[in-house]
């Protein structure tokens, strides 16, 4: 932290303009030793020329920001420069910061974490702001931007706050327990524990869909040889993302493609053909396609209307949902004994609309917990809020036994429930998990 760091945020290639951050206990030398006028005015943008500091060669002229902290993203002194975009522009910038003494370029994630141990950011506004780079549909950048803005921040310095104020309670019971205290007191903290622990269980209802919404939907496409699985696949895709032939046992691994359904992400793996076989290349194809259908949140069997035999779902393949998919149907005609739920043509993009709808309300219906401002999007935030709402409850059945609780272990599951928050928010325990979130960073962020 003692070192300067640089970095290009814009993104690397050819642009109109490229801004390069400088955060550290030096950015205010950056300035005055690539410019001779001197620091500009506080937070307000000056254009400048830009050189060397040791050959004086001109470098461009730039837009110039002095952002003095702590008031700044990362707590500390930082500017920007935002100079024109060509590569060589860029280069000889950075190559004149990198000669300056303590300066050095930023590494992946480095100014937001900065911000975090500087306490700008909590650890769930972290990573909220980390899904917010890596969204790609307007869903998953609702629920980042929820994050990043401190949606469950706010919730979990409530909580903080009442069960700060329930131990207390607690805790003078206990401490003045020969003193002429108010009456109920212990009633007064189990109303609070118990209505944190309701707003906590409410929160982690919705853990899963805030998953979903973050990785996608995961739709495996299953059936026999040569029904136009492949087919299917890439007018879903709007493009040839798989290889298509008559010949059968062409698919052989799993292939993925991400789709933007009505701003849900989903995830549709095309599959092979499940059928017996001799090949062992293909057999290992086969049992990778039955593991996805297990994991996956939704199952489309497709069969060949132009085939009389009946599609059938293998044994053990269950899933949550699926949709069983009569293919072909602009060579099958209308043909009776072929059950399915939806007729299509891979072809002629007949039915295709309907399925995309199908496939879209179930998306929806999936991630539907998702939309609250304070929503658990990680596995990481659901376990320890889990572990939080798991001690409220033990406090909760200790302190309503008919015979009396023990007031000592009241407090202490409050602790324990405290102690997991902290977690959540990234105050205690969490240097073990900071490489791992920050780890996939951009540079420059």
């Amino acid at each position: 932290m003692d070192d300067t760091v640089f970095a290009l945020s814009s993104g690397p290639g050819r642009a109109g303009i490229a801004v390069i951050r400088i955060s550290g206990p030096r950015a205010a030398d950056a300035l005055t030793a690539l410019g001779s006028a001197g620091l500009p005015p506080s937070r307000k943008a000056v254009v400048r020329r830009l050189t060397d500091p040791h050959t004086s060669e001109q470098l461009d002229h730039a837009l110039v920001l002095w952002l003095p902290g702590p008031g700044t993203v990362t707590g500390e002194d930082m500017a920007e420069l935002h100079v024109h975009g060509s590569t060589a522009v860029v280069a000889g910038v950075l190559d004149a910061l990198s000669t300056l003494a303590r300066f050095r370029l930023a590494e992946s994630g480095e100014f937001t974490r900065r911000a975090f141990a500087n306490g700008r950011m909590d650890l769930t506004q972290v990573e909220g702001l980390a899904d917010l780079i890596d969204a790609e549909t307007a869903g998953q950048r609702r629920l980042a931007l929820a994050q990043a803005e401190g949606g469950l921040t706010a919730r979990c310095a409530d909580w903080k706050a009442q069960l700060v104020k329930a131990l207390a309670l607690i805790e003078a019971e206990i401490d003045f327990s020969d003193e002429e205290l108010p009456e109920g007191l212990s009633d007064q903290a189990v109303s609070m524990i118990s209505r944190v622990h309701g707003e906590m269980m409410q929160i982690l209802a919705s853990a899963s869909a805030g998953e979903v919404m973050r990785d996608g939907v995961q739709v495996a496409i299953l059936g026999p040889p040569n029904v136009g699985k492949s087919s299917l696949m890439n007018r879903l895709a709007r493009r040839e993302a798989a290889i298509v032939s008559d010949i059968s046992g062409t698919t052989r691994d799993i292939i993925e493609v991400r789709l933007d359904l009505a701003g849900i992400p989903v995830v549709l793996a095309d599959t092979a053909g499940l059928r017996d076989t001799d090949d062992p290349v293909e057999r290992e194809g086969i049992a990778r396609a039955k593991s996805k259908a297990a994991a996956a949140d939704i199952a489309l069997w497709v069969c060949d209307l132009s085939n009389a035999q009946d599609p059938v779902w293998p044994e053990g393949l269950e899933t949550a949902r699926r949709l069983v998919i009569g293919n072909k149907a602009d060579i099958a005609g209308e043909r009776d004994g072929q059950p399915c739920d939806l007729r299509l043509s891979a072809t002629t993009g007949e039915g295709l609309d309907a399925l995309e709808a199908w496939l879209a309300d179930a998306a929806r219906d999936l991630a539907g917990g998702s939309g609250g401002s304070a929503v658990v999007g990680r596995a990481r935030q659901a376990a320890a809020l889990g572990e939080a709402a798991d001690a409220l409850q033990r406090g909760l059945d200790e302190a309503r036994q008919e015979a009396g609780s023990e007031a000592a272990l009241v407090s202490e599951e409050l602790r324990m429930a405290l102690r997991a928050l902290g977690r959540l928010v990234g105050t205690v325990d969490v240097e073990d998990v900071l490489d791992v979130i920050f780890r996939d960073f951009c540079i420059g962020k």
